[in-house]
């Protein structure tokens, strides 16, 4: 005898059933031998095939799928009672809002029903009170009564056989069969939803495991005999009860799904409740209002949003963009028939809810994708007709959906007649197949079996693409496009090309290198990350090899112990989710897009960061999910394209984009290159545009919190691993804790290693180091921006703006405007990428040696923590210590344990650059680039750029070397001048004059960094002096220095650039000409004005007898206030001028440590003041824009934004928002409908404004330098070329200096607030109320911009100090 069932199964009928207490693979344990009667009808099929036909099968499956379907939540409750492995917790708050919801929580029953030879008993029981030992009374008792009736009904004796009696009376044991038999792989894979699981009766069985294993037909007849009652479970139809509080999605049967697409019956059986977020009763939902009202206020009611229409418009925004994220995984997954009941679900809440936008036509696009990609034309014919039903238009993509579907066909006359049925609703709908074909976006093979349903019916149809657009639509720059070709002409010619010389920069490199280039770029892409050798010196113990032995070995128990988990974990929130509605969204189904091995080798990296972590300072728990879960989403956005074929496609487009960079000849910049290529495969395959869905930041979350639940449980260190000698036992402890340690006035949850994993990961001395693959330089050129969402790197997601993820109104500005309005921002980050780089190793080998030899804070080296000096200590029963000296001993610690995680910080990021460096040596490499919301340009990469301190500039050198020529000599000498920072107030020509001075110190620093007389220390930015000595040795020792190859980028810098763009807007003769826009035989030094001002205070003070005055005597430099007079325009507050201040004079050695912080608050007083006296019209339009803003957040509760002269968007993403948002997925935050933060808003619009104009500025000279062939680089407002280019650089900075603001910029912001934000004659009530007063003024404070000077634009194009 046999009992044949799934894992899965098993896991239903443990809830459903218990299972009389039976040991099951993955059941609650009772006791290994209790006693069994064959009483279930689901497990003994065939035993009951004598007695029961097979209608009254079906009657009786058709009563048990009726009678379970009322309990389905208490099953819930009992799933988890009885799964104590499980290390998936319950989620308490969604049960608690159910039991609010519901009128009355009614008593849920099951009856149990035994049917044996000589008896039948029902029962009718409590779900809740349903224990092993009420099963057991049930399965002894016989009631005499029911026997007779099942008798009468439906037993009859005449098939009765003494060995089916005698079979069916008696009580059996059963014993699994043996599992290790079979392939191990199959229980290893997690995927237990189709292997079949054989119990064997123990008693006088003659079947045995070897038996079943030589008798294949033996194990089909048992299969299907299974397979016999799962159809006629999954064929059974039942009509859904639906309680008063809850509405039914749809009535309409031919709506309704038979099976999921796993085959399981719970999931094909719920009906379609709608969700109960979104759908109670009128009644109930009052009953629940009220009692919320006394435990919490709503969001709106908090200030967060200005009114409930706004709060549930905030709702509707938020689910909408999650349920697209959660179909498209469900198609991912394979799961349409979940995604297309959710969208079912949800599409009764919209109507209920009154949210019209919430189900569009784009998200019953995903479902016919998904039933088109299966060629169930049945399925989406049924979501058609819900199309219609809700009046919803068909766009090009639905009717891609249905020609794909029908192409997948066989073309039968039936076939043929529905493409032609939906040929001509096309047309008149406006739609033609052009239109369909080019409008559509494709994945794998969907255009090209669309394409073949159609030429079903048009043999010669062949569709005709739309040229993308190239151009320009700005005036600053629609000159750029002289020479651009037009589209049809994408032939690559052999004659040099007008216009060729954009191409300068990229040359040198052939098609076969650069495909090289970009597989290898492509293999670290999929591969997920990189790793790469650490230069730290570690000191090596001597059981290290043994510790590298015993780490190696602990991986393969962590991955055995992680697929236990997953596999584990995953079934349980599977059996789960067969309990709750369609509309429930879970991390269910976005855990199930991946394979068990991608999650394996995320933990094993996960618990190697952790083990290498800080001893003083950890990450909190809900930023370690959060990361974790966003390496999930990475590795599926690889994943999917993969799948959908756009990796193969963009290899096509890349090896033709390699091809422009090969021959060099064309006149196009990089984006209408790739356009170029991109047209020209569009006829076949895949787009390569395809959006991708963001996860919402709670699924991200959830994700990371459960995959760190297995990471918290299920990974154990053996407690003695690090007794090499001593034979133990061992002893297995949790490898990681958790703890909750003071942050400043919060405290927060941290992971921590155990302390023995930690000594274990010290003594092995890691070797290597991991960095995901979105964190290091390309080895081959980026892909260029051509839309928004598509750039940067070939795979891996590129964010084209940094923003938070509430923050989705840019987002929509820049999805709602045209395209080439982005093209000019789009287009420099598109330059900045495409500039190729290498590693100066010659600099790089000079820091990697100090930097092991200890480092050095005086040259921005940092330092070990291990260098701190100890403290000294009072012993504990020392009673001569007073409580004064106990308590300054205390304060001592704490800054020295604040100093110590500080350098921890510093020498840890030193690390990693220097080690990613070093990987770089010999090889090219390119960094991709993105932007902030204002439009401020950064590389991609974190680490190792261009950007940040001195020593990570000078890391890096241009690969393509251009001769130095005839001033490009003199040009280094005054660059090396420049970085010293001793002669900014002297010319040009002492400058070089000095440079001839120190031309011995120069050639000493280059030759003896280290051992020398070291003068290029004495620099303010040594480790770029020094690799500018270096280069001006090897030029100066040249045969002929004009012929000599340079890779050195040469610097220009703007004079205080955020004041130069205010003396500009205000034609500000006098700030203009402190800012060097004027010409001058010096340059003007606006730092060095402050610092005369302020020392005439001082002097003034002092007399008067001021002692903080006396004090500060000898100490204002230029240096201590050179950072709060920059940041001045950028918005510093006094609070952080005077910790910069402080900052600096902590620095100096011989400064009173006492003084610091009254000289601080006194020097940043003095500060604001000398510059409100220099620069009066820049406060004053500076005083506009923050009016102006508060008008704006304040009056007309708005986020301010405006467009940059280069047609980008700027939405200020300041809103308030309430830190405890709920996790339920309508509670997202949205700065779409939140109230503004008018504090943020005001404080920061007048220096994101000015960052918009040297973005702009930057973005100008970015594009015509390309288009003159130039080398241009930029950080911030400091251009980077080559020496011989700096003349023409210096020509075009000024140029587009001046062309920038010859635009109205005040007044065209002026006129875009007031059609903005401006109120209309009949928004006023004209009541003389004082809301009517401040609408009026608000309207007045928008136009009125500030007056002008009489200041020359003109003359910067003369001025030599402009940027130097």
């Amino acid at each position: 005898m046999y009992r044949l069932l799934t894992i899965k199964r098993v896991t239903v009928a443990n809830i459903k059933f218990a299972l009389c207490q039976q040991q099951h693979a993955v059941g609650h344990i009772i006791g290994p031998k209790m006693p069994y009667r064959e009483n279930t009808l689901l497990l003994q099929p065939t035993k009951l095939r004598p007695f029961l036909n097979g209608e009254d099968q079906k009657a009786i499956y058709c009563q048990w799928h009726g009678l379970l379907k009322n309990q389905k939540s208490a099953n819930t409750d009992l799933s988890n009672s009885m799964r104590s492995q499980s290390t998936v917790s319950t989620n308490t708050e969604t049960l608690d809002r159910k039991v609010k919801k519901r009128k009355k929580r009614k008593a849920r029953y099951v009856e149990l029903l035994e049917v044996t030879n000589n008896a039948a008993s029902e029962r009718k029981n409590r779900v809740k009170r349903l224990k092993s030992k009420k099963l057991q009374e049930f399965i002894l008792k016989i009631d005499k009564e029911i026997i007779k009736k099942i008798k009468n009904k439906r037993l009859k004796p005449q098939t009765s056989t003494p060995q089916t009696s005698k079979c069916l009376s008696q009580p059996t044991e059963y014993r699994k069969f043996n599992m290790d038999l079979l392939n191990p792989t199959l229980i290893e894979s997690g995927n237990y939803d189709d292997i079949p699981m054989i119990f064997i009766g123990e008693e006088k069985s003659d079947i045995t495991d070897q038996q079943l294993l030589n008798n294949p037909e033996k194990i089909q007849n048992i299969l299907k005999s299974f397979d016999d009652i799962k159809d006629i479970i999954e064929s059974t139809q039942y009509h859904s009860h639906v309680d008063n509080d809850t509405y039914c999605a749809t009535s309409d049967p031919q709506h309704s799904l038979l099976a999921e697409e796993d085959g399981d019956v719970l999931d094909s059986s719920v009906p379609f409740f709608s969700p109960e977020d979104i759908l109670v009763d009128t009644k109930s939902k009052q009953a629940t209002s009220v009692k919320r009202k006394t435990k919490s206020k709503s969001r709106s009611e908090k200030g967060a949003f200005q009114s409930k229409e706004q709060e549930m418009l905030s709702k509707e925004r938020a689910m909408k963009i999650n349920l697209n994220s959660y179909l498209n995984v469900c198609v991912a997954a394979g799961l349409i028939n979940r995604g297309y009941s959710t969208i079912l679900a949800y599409r009764q809440g919209a109507k209920y809810k009154n949210w019209r936008k919430l189900i569009g036509i784009d998200l019953y696009n995903i479902i016919l994708h998904g039933y088109a990609e299966k060629g169930s034309f049945e399925k989406l014919f049924n979501c058609l007709k819900i199309i219609e039903e809700d009046n919803l238009k068909f766009n090009e993509q639905t009717f891609a959906a249905i020609f794909e579907c029908l192409g997948r066909l066989e073309p039968t006359e039936d076939n043929l007649n529905k493409i032609r049925h939906y040929i001509e609703k096309a047309k008149d709908m406006g739609f033609n197949l052009h239109q369909i074909m080019d409008k559509s976006k494709f994945a794998y093979d969907q255009r090209d079996i669309a394409l073949d349903a159609i030429q079903r019916i048009l043999p010669k149809f062949e569709p005709i693409y739309t040229p993308p657009k190239m151009l320009y639509d700005n005036p600053l720059v629609n000159h750029l496009d002289d020479k651009v070709r037009p589209i049809a002409s994408s032939e690559i010619t052999t004659d040099l090309m007008e216009g060729a010389e954009i191409m300068n920069s990229k040359r040198g490199y052939s098609k076969e290198q650069l495909e090289q280039m970009a597989r290898e770029q492509l293999k670290i892409e999929l591969d997920g990350y990189i790793s790469i050798k650490s230069i730290a010196v570690n000191k090596e113990f001597a059981n290290t090899e043994y510790c590298r032995q015993k780490l190696k070995d602990m991986e393969g128990i962590w991955r055995s112990q992680i697929i236990a988990g997953l596999n584990r974990d995953m079934n349980t929130l599977g059996a789960q989710m067969r309990y709750k509605p369609p509309g429930y969204i879970s991390c269910y189904i976005y855990l199930k897009t991946l394979d068990i091995s991608h999650y394996v080798d995320i933990l094993t990296k996960e618990i190697y960061k952790l083990g290498e972590a800080s001893e003083t300072y950890s990450p909190s728990i809900g930023s370690l999910h959060k990361g974790l879960g966003q390496r999930v989403q990475d590795r599926y956005r690889v994943e999917i394209k993969k799948r959908n074929g756009v990796l193969e496609k963009v290899g096509e487009v890349y090896s033709s984009y390699a091809d422009f960079w090969h021959h060099g000849n064309t006149s196009d910049n990089t984006r209408q290159i790739w356009q170029r290529c991109v047209h020209q495969s569009r006829a076949t395959g895949p787009a390569v545009d395809l959006e991708e869905a963001t996860w919402p930041p709670n699924v991200v979350k959830g994700i990371g919190r459960f995959l760190y639940n297995i990471l918290m449980r299920d990974i154990k260190i053996d407690a003695n691993v690090m007794r090499q000698y001593q034979k133990t036992k061992p002893n297995l402890l949790p490898a990681f804790y958790t703890l909750f340690r003071n942050q400043k006035r919060i405290v927060q949850e941290e992971v921590k290693p155990h302390p023995i994993l930690s000594r274990l990961f010290r003594a092995a001395c890691q070797q290597t180091m991991t960095f995901d693959s979105n964190l290091v330089p390309m080895l081959c050129p980026p892909q260029p921006w051509v839309k928004p969402r598509n750039g940067g790197y070939l795979l891996n997601k590129t964010d084209l703006i940094r923003l938070p993820h509430q923050a989705i109104q840019q987002w929509d500005r820049i999805n709602n405007m045209p395209v080439e309005n982005l093209y000019p921002a789009l287009d420099s980050l598109n330059q900045l990428a495409s500039i190729p780089w290498r590693v100066n190793e010659d600099i790089l080998d000079v820091i990697i040696e100090v930097f092991q030899n200890g480092g050095d804070h005086k040259i921005d080296v940092p330092q070990p923590p291990s260098s701190l000096p100890p403290l000294p200590s009072i012993p504990v029963m020392d009673n001569t210590a007073t409580n004064a000296e106990r308590d300054k001993l205390f304060k001592e610690k704490m800054i020295r344990r604040r100093k110590q995680a500080e350098m921890y910080s510093l020498w840890c990021d030193a690390l990693y650059k220097l080690s990613l460096a070093n990987h770089y040596r010999h090889k090219v490499f390119w960094l991709p680039h993105n932007m902030d919301f204002r439009g401020r340009v950064y590389p991609v990469p974190p680490h190792l750029n261009h950007l940040g301190s001195d020593m990570a500039r000078c890391l890096l050198i241009f690969d393509q070397p251009q001769p130095l020529g005839i001033d490009g000599f003199s040009w280094l000498k005054l660059h090396c001048v420049n970085l010293t920072g001793l002669k900014k107030r002297d010319s040009v020509m002492e400058r070089l004059l000095y440079a001839e001075e120190i031309i011995s110190e120069i050639l000493d620093s280059a030759d003896y960094p280290l051992t020398g007389r070291q003068w290029w220390k004495t620099s303010e930015n040594p480790w770029q002096t020094l690799a500018c000595c270096i280069e001006i040795a090897k030029a100066h020792r040249s045969p002929n220095p004009a012929e000599y190859q340079s890779r050195l980028p040469v610097h220009q810098d703007g004079s205080c650039n955020g004041l130069q763009h205010y003396a500009a807007l205000g034609r500000d003769k006098e700030g203009g000409a402190s800012v060097n826009l004027s010409p001058s035989s010096v340059p003007q030094d606006v730092y060095s004005g402050v610092v005369v001002l302020v020392e005439k205070a001082r002097k003034e003070d002092a007399k008067a007898g001021l002692q903080i005055a006396e004090v500060l005597k000898g100490f204002i430099k230029r240096k201590v206030i050179k950072q709060t007079v920059m940041t001045t325009v950028y918005g510093v507050t006094r609070h952080g001028a005077r910790l910069q201040i402080a900052r600096q004079l902590k620095d100096i050695d011989d400064f009173p440590n006492d003084w610091v912080w009254p000289a601080s608050s006194y020097l940043t007083t003095k500060t604001f003041l000398s510059l409100r006296e220099m620069f009066t019209s820049t406060r004053e339009i500076q005083d506009w824009f923050t009016e102006c803003a508060r008008v704006i957040s304040g009056v007309c509760g708005k986020n301010v934004e405006w467009i940059t002269p280069l047609g980008l968007p700027v939405v200020q993403p300041y809103n308030r928002q309430d830190k405890q948002i709920s996790s339920r997925i309508f509670n997202a935050s949205t700065d779409m409908y939140e109230r503004p933060n008018v504090m943020k808003q005001k404080n920061a619009f007048p220096p994101n404004f000015i960052h918009s104009l040297d973005s702009s500025h930057m973005m100008l000279t970015s594009l015509h330098c390309e288009r003159e062939g130039l080398t241009f680089v930029s950080v911030h407002d400091c251009f980077w070329t080559h020496a011989c280019t700096v003349p023409e650089l210096n020509k075009i900075c000024r140029e587009q200096f001046v062309s920038l603001h010859s635009q109205p910029i005040l007044e065209d912001l002026s006129e875009y607030l007031k059609k903005t934000y401006s109120f209309k004659p009949s928004d006023f009530a004209n009541d003389g109320s004082a809301e009517d007063g401040s609408k009026r003024r608000s309207n007045r404070i928008l136009g009125q911009i500030p007056k002008k000077g009489d200041f020359d634009l003109q003359s910067v194009l003369n001025s030599v100090y402009f940027f130097s």
